[in-house]
């Protein structure tokens, strides 16, 4: 049975900014979708930072840092909590659907690293999966379509509503819903044992890194690097 078929619990977070080595989750999402695509089951945390939410990233998702200050729980629980139940959905085997994975989970990642909390690779002794990408998945499939891939533009080249942008939680079951759709277009992708699939996105994305420091260094920076490894980037000593 094709995994296309079964649930997915996708993953997604909203942050302070973009760099995973010094920015903060200020909100989080994980949701679980039944084979219809109806949300089963979701958790959702809005959390206290403990630094200032820059105007920019505010203005991106809707969290001022007053409000975060007021209503949000400490960070150090939360990510506790976030990582606690990462960890139990790739443990059962569930594959889980993260938009730009190495993004959200490395920043999980050094949130565990900063408030002395065992990280979703400590509980499960290994890397995180099965996860899938749908921005890598994407790229590999349909590597030479022009124009944007992020989510936003994902969905309106799958067919797939995204009404609340830049929501934790919207922004979760349309990456659930994108993969759907692109595994079902794309059928090799849907037919491919979960443990298959996770390998080639390893693959692929290092390929996609490649060809990314490639351009890079011919049209910006002769020095640019480009971190292949997915669906987490090795921590900075």
């Amino acid at each position: 049975m094709s995994w296309i078929s079964g649930p997915l619990v996708a993953f997604d977070l909203e942050t302070t900014g973009t760099d995973v080595e010094t920015d903060r989750i200020v909100t989080a999402a994980v949701v679980r979708l039944d084979a219809d695509g109806t949300v089963a089951e979701e958790r959702t945390w809005l959390l206290d930072p403990g630094v200032v939410i820059p105007e920019q990233a505010s203005a991106i998702h809707g969290i001022s840092t007053d409000h975060a200050r007021e209503r949000g729980v400490p960070a150090a629980a939360a990510v506790e909590e976030i990582t606690r139940t990462v960890a139990e959905v790739l443990r059962a085997g569930t594959p889980l659907v993260v938009m730009n994975a190495r993004y959200d989970l490395s920043l999980l990642d050094r949130e565990c690293r900063r408030y002395g909390v065992e990280s979703v690779s400590e509980r499960l002794g290994g890397a995180p999966s099965p996860v899938i990408d749908p921005l890598v998945i994407d790229k590999h499939v349909d590597k030479y379509r022009k124009g944007k891939r992020a989510l936003h533009a994902l969905c309106a080249h799958y067919g797939v509503p995204l009404d609340a942008a830049h929501d934790a939680k919207a922004d979760a079951v349309a990456a659930a819903l994108v993969v759907r759709r692109m595994a079902e277009r794309h059928l090799p992708v849907g037919a491919m044992p979960l443990a298959d699939l996770h390998d080639l996105q390893v693959r692929a994305a290092a390929e996609q890194s490649v060809s990314l420091q490639a351009y890079l260094r011919r049209t910006a920076d002769p020095a640019a690097v480009v971190e292949p490894a997915w669906p987490l980037l090795p921590r900075r000593r």
